[in-house]
Formats: C-alpha cells, structure tokens, sequence
C-alpha cells in the first residue's frame, strides 16, 4: 500500500505543471460609453457598474477630444455625437457623481488634451476629499497615432510631446498609480497597419515618450524604471487570431528587451509589457451586422487565450458600430461576452497554453524580425516624432493593400464579399434601425449651458489662470500640470485652456500619406475605369478634377484617403487638404479650384448638419457640381441628404472603390452633358 503513495504523488506533481494552483483574476472589464452630457452618460456608468462592469472608459466627443469649446463653429454638430461633452469642471462632476475615484480605475479616452481633462479629473478628485495619490487609471495620451491615424491632434508634434512628457513626471511623483500615456497601437491597425507596422511603430513611439521624459529632467534618474513601469499599451485585435496571439507576445518580449537595453531597467515588475483592448472595429460590417460578434468573440479570445500575453483591461465594441452609435443593450451584450469568457470558460486555470508551440514560437520570432527591422527604418527617420509623415505614408498603402484584396475577393469578409444571400436581420427592424440616436436638442442645451458658467464663474480668478498657463507653456522648462490644475479649479474651459496653448505652441496640419504613398502594385485592376476617366477628362475638355473634404471635427480619414488614392490612382486630379474644415472653407476651396465634383466624408454622426451646410454654401457659390457623401450614415439619413441636393451616399457596405469611382465619373459626365453608358 506504501509503495502507491509515491506514483500518487508524483500523479499529482505532473498535474500541478498544466494547472494553476488557484484560478487567476480576471482583467478589468470596461465599456467604452459616454455620449450627450455629463448627466445623461454618468447615468449610463452608473447602470453598466450595476451590471458587473469593473472599470470605467469614459468617450469624450470630437470638441472636448480636440480643445474647442461647445459654441465654436468647428463644434457645430459635433457636441455629444461620439461621445460626453466636458466644458470644465463643473461637467466633471457632474460626470462623476455618485462614483467612489478613491476606488474606481478609469481609462480616459483622451490624447490632444490629455492634461486638461487629467487636470479636471484631480480636481474633481481633491473637491470631493479623495487625494490625487490615490487616484488610479489611465489617460490615452498618444499624440503620434493622432497624426498617423485618428486625427485629434490639437498642438504640433515638439510641443505635443511635452506636455505628454510633463503628464508622466507629475504622475510619477504625484499620483504614482495612474497611467500617464497608454500607447496605442489600436488605430494603427484600424488605418491598415499590418501587425509588423503596429508593432514597430507602437513600440518607437514607446521609446519617443521615454527619451522625451528623460531628455526633460523632471523625474530622478533613480525613479526612471517606475516611469518605464507606468508605460501602458492600447492595442488591437483583429480576426486572425494566431497571428493576433503571437503579435501580442512579440510585442511583450520586444518591450522587454527595450526596457533592459536602452533604459537600464531590471526590475521583472516594470519590465512587464502592460496592455489593455479593444478588438477591431476595422473588421465590422454594415452587412449582415449579426456576424459581428463571431467576430468580436474571437478577436477577444486573442487576448485572453495566452496567459503570458493577456490584457489587462478589455473593452469590446458593440455588434453595430459600424452603422452607428451602439444603445446600452448592445454595449451590455458585449460586456456579456468578457463575463461568460471569464466566468464560465476554464481560459483562466491554466498556464500559458501557447508554451512550446512550435507555430507560435515561428511566428513571435517572424514578427519581431521584422519589427525590429521596422523600427530601425523609423530611427533612420529621426525616430517617431520625425518619422510621422514616413509612417503615415506606409499606414496608407498598408490600407490600399487591404481594401484591394477584399475588392478582388483574395480576401474573404462573410456577408460582404462572400456569402451574400441573407434574411432580413431582426436586429435592424425596429424603429429606431438598430442604433442609438443622441438628442438633438444636446447642442443647443450644451451651449446654453457654457454661457451660465462663464455668466457665474469669478471672471478675474479665470484669467490669472490662464495668464499664468501661458507663462508655464512660454518657458519649456516648466511642468504644465500645475498650471492646468489652477486653470480647473479656478473654473476655465476647455477651449480656453487649448486656446492659450494653441497661441503659445501655434497651428498644425498633419500630412495625409497621400502625395508620400507609392503608386498600387496591381495597375490592371485599375485599367477600365481609367479608360473611363480618361474618356469623360477628353470630353469636358480637362482632367477631371476632385475636392475630398471632411467637414466638422472627425479625424478619422481613413476612408477619405483610400477615396483620395484611388481618385489619383485612375487618373483624375485630387484636391485633398485633409481633416477639420468649415462648410465655408470647403465651398471656398471648390471654388478656387473650379472642381468639377466634391467628395464629403464625416463618420462622427454630423452629416445632417454639415452636408446640407457644405451643399447650400456650394450653391451660393454659384458652383452646380455633383457632391457624394461618404461615413456611417442610417438609411433614413441617407434619403434626408440625397433630398437636400446631395448626388450620392456611401456607406461601409459599399467596399469597392472602384464601383464608386465609376458613379462618381458618370456624375460628372451628366452633369456636363455628356452622358454614356458606362
């Protein structure tokens, strides 16, 4: 009987090996939310923490990401659309109420004016008796994917780069549990980065941050591994899971070996490679819409599934983002799945499940080969900062790349491409077509609302703030986060904090990757409609000429540059400054350039009041060209344009570009009077 007792044991021994001695703790789940107000969203907070959320994600919208105020003219339309208007700290406390921040862990979705809303988030902290040492969270604060990707850049690069660099010492030394910079590498992928180009250049901007922060001098050479240590990551996770999974794992072992080789670090603890995610919203469609959370289900299993490489933090999008604004159902059906993935899988028992695999350990040492041969041309550049227009150019024909393949069929997309015969889906039946529709009547609320708090505010109290803001952001080697703080806490708005920093660091317009990006690989696809192009350019007697524009605050351009490539891929002469334009700016600009049609793009739900604005303003301009209008738009919205003089609509279900390329010629032939069939 003696003699079993040992093969038990050394049974039980070999069991330990594949099995965690106690199940591990789940990540923090959040749900990206916040739209309209401060009261409307906190109200939503409340509800989604009620229903197991453990972490807040807070969704500003386009001005307050941006820095204007709600009665600028670049705001109209845009206030409370993707997200929370927050004017001052008044708003912040409203948006807050009610929630413990001496407990909770917030992830602000902010990068422009990342400092600003820190600054309101102490205050509002400290008025409520909680200590800003206490205070635990992460603001996004990643400047550069701004100007490769998402377009809420307010400042220039330099001046950028410091005040990131100003948020990290303050954090550092003052609020040392809070993430000062979230380095995300999520919207490179959404612009078309490919998981060498996410990885890379992540990962250079990672190294930016730190050079920046040390080059600055306000943290002690002894505290730099806890600067390194509160460096997060933000990244993405697409539908290719293996290569998803083994991206995540070269990105750890990469930051690891940056931390020990370039900055000194020893400590395991602050080597760790922290992220959190949100999967890929690139990958959803407006076709067929239900086969979105297939694959929202399997974009988080790439970021559970490798214990070595789990997020920290997820936050899944809703199944109907890509037609609009998701209600709090749908944002409670994707917090579902984190919770039956945490609480009813074993995904949490084991080791890391991936250990020894021959195809991961292939495919991790394939990928940081080529990051790091990425990373090298980056630092040929100059390193991040210098490299934008570098990167932004290689973003763009990554994404023409992509676009392609599913245009050909090379690459499948269920419901889009391939598999097309569908019933009608119950979830678009109802009335209000699937998506949530902000109260319209926000805007007008917001800016009655602004004027009340300057009206009742101490006036003179503000403007010492913001003359002592401006004198910290005149002499570099101050730290702006005092200054900030004084600014909230004295009552000062948002646009007037970025209003004094945008006198003091001046105006900037990031490149469009357009004119850098090379000439498509594959010109035969191209052949027929540059036939046409040529033929419709010979009639009207000059090549046929194209303003892209996008109205209002929304940066994400994507679209408009892939519209923009193709445009000059078949022929046609291209007119595209870029993002952040008034209705008047582009009417003026298709003037002067006596086009001969324009292209609109806006995603940020403000097409009702911009496009109608833009057409009129075209009109009175005597110009009678044909405009096409591109962005997420529900059908009904749709017909509302095309009746205020609008020629066509595209939305994310029309893929093929060169079909659009095609309309958008025949429009400019029957405009000109001289229609054929295509």
């Amino acid at each position: 009987m003696n003699a079993v007792f040992p093969l038990v044991a050394n049974i039980i021994g070999s069991m330990a090996k594949h099995r965690l001695p106690e199940r591990d703790r789940p990540w923090v789940m959040r749900t990206y939310a916040g739209h309209s107000d401060a009261r409307r969203s906190n109200e939503l907070y409340r509800r989604n923490l009620a229903k197991g959320q453990t972490g807040l994600s807070v969704a500003f919208d386009l001005p307050t990401q941006t820095g204007y105020d709600s009665d600028h003219v670049l705001a109209r339309g845009e206030v409370g659309k993707v997200g929370v208007s927050i004017a001052h700290k008044g708003d912040m406390h409203q948006l807050l109420d009610g929630i413990p921040l001496d407990e909770m862990n917030t992830s602000v979705t902010i990068n422009a004016t990342a400092a600003w809303l820190l600054g309101l988030y102490v205050t509002v902290a400290e008025e409520n008796g909680v200590e800003r040492s206490q205070l635990k969270g992460t603001t996004q604060n990643d400047i550069i994917k701004e100007y490769l990707s998402r377009g809420t850049y307010a400042f220039p690069p330099e001046p950028s780069m410091r005040l990131i660099a100003d948020m990290v010492a303050f954090t550092v030394n003052e609020a040392p549990s809070w993430n000062p910079t979230n380095i995300c590498s999520y919207h490179l992928q959404e612009a078309g980065a490919t998981p060498v180009q996410e990885i890379a250049y992540a990962l250079c901007t990672g190294i930016a941050v730190l050079d920046e922060v040390k080059a600055r001098g306000q943290v002690a050479a002894a505290d730099f591994p806890k600067v390194f240590g509160r460096i997060s990551f933000f990244v993405n996770a697409g539908i290719r899971l293996i290569e998803e999974i083994a991206k995540l794992r070269a990105m750890g072992r990469l930051w690891n070996e940056i931390g020990r080789q370039r900055y000194g670090v020893t400590d395991e603890k602050m080597l760790r490679f922290r992220y959190g995610v949100q999967v890929n919203s690139l990958g959803l469609t407006e076709a067929q819409p239900e086969n979105n959370i297939q694959r929202i289900v399997l974009e988080a299993l790439a970021v559970t599934l490798s214990r070595d490489a789990r997020a920290r933090a997820i936050q899944l999008p809703a199944w109907n983002e890509a037609m609009g604004l998701p209600r709090p159902w749908d944002q409670q059906w994707s917090l579902r799945i984190q919770q039956v993935l945490a609480s009813e899988t074993d995904l949490l028992e084991y080791p890391d499940v991936f250990e020894g695999s021959v195809v991961m350990d292939g495919l991790v040492e394939e990928l940081i080969e080529g990051a790091r041969a990425e990373m090298a041309v980056v630092e040929e550049h100059g390193g991040a900062v210098e490299a934008v227009p570098y990167m932004k150019a290689r973003l763009v024909e990554s994404h023409r790349e992509r676009v392609a393949r599913i245009e050909r069929g090379e690459q499948q997309v269920v419901g889009q491409n391939v598999y097309t015969e569908s019933e009608d889906s119950p979830l678009t039946a109802g009335a209000d077509g699937g998506i949530l529709t902000p109260d319209p009547e926000v805007e007008r609320e917001r800016v009655e609302a602004l004027e009340r708090w300057r009206a009742e505010r101490d006036e003179g109290a503000v403007r010492a703030s913001l003359d002592e803001l401006a004198s910290a952001a005149a002499d570099e080697s101050r730290n702006i986060m005092p200054a900030t703080i004084a600014a909230a806490k004295a009552g000062a708005t948002t646009g007037e904090w970025a209003g004094v920093l945008r006198e003091a660091f001046g105006a900037y317009r990031a490149p469009t990757g357009v004119d850098g990006a090379a000439p498509p690989g594959d010109r035969d696809q191209l052949d027929e409609i540059r036939r046409r192009v040529d033929e419709v350019s010979e009639r009207i007697g000059h090549r046929i000429k194209i303003l892209i524009g996008k109205p209002g605050l929304d940066g994400h351009s994507n679209g408009s540059e892939q519209v923009a490539l193709r445009a000059r891929d078949v022929g046609m002469e291209v007119i595209y400054q870029g993002i952040r334009l008034t209705p008047a700016e582009i009417a003026e600009s298709a003037l002067q350039e006596d086009v001969d049609v324009v292209g609109l793009s806006i995603l940020s739900g403000s097409h009702l009041e911009l496009i109608p604005e833009v057409v009129r303003m075209l009109r009175d301009e005597g110009l009678d060209v044909p405009v096409v209008v591109g962005g997420i738009i529900p059908v009904a919205d749709a017909e509302r344009l095309r009746g205020a003089g609008v020629d066509g609509v595209y939305t994310p279900k029309d893929f093929d570009i060169n079909r659009i390329m095609g309309e958008i010629v025949d429009l400019v032939a029957q405009r000109a009077g001289s229609a054929t069939p295509a």
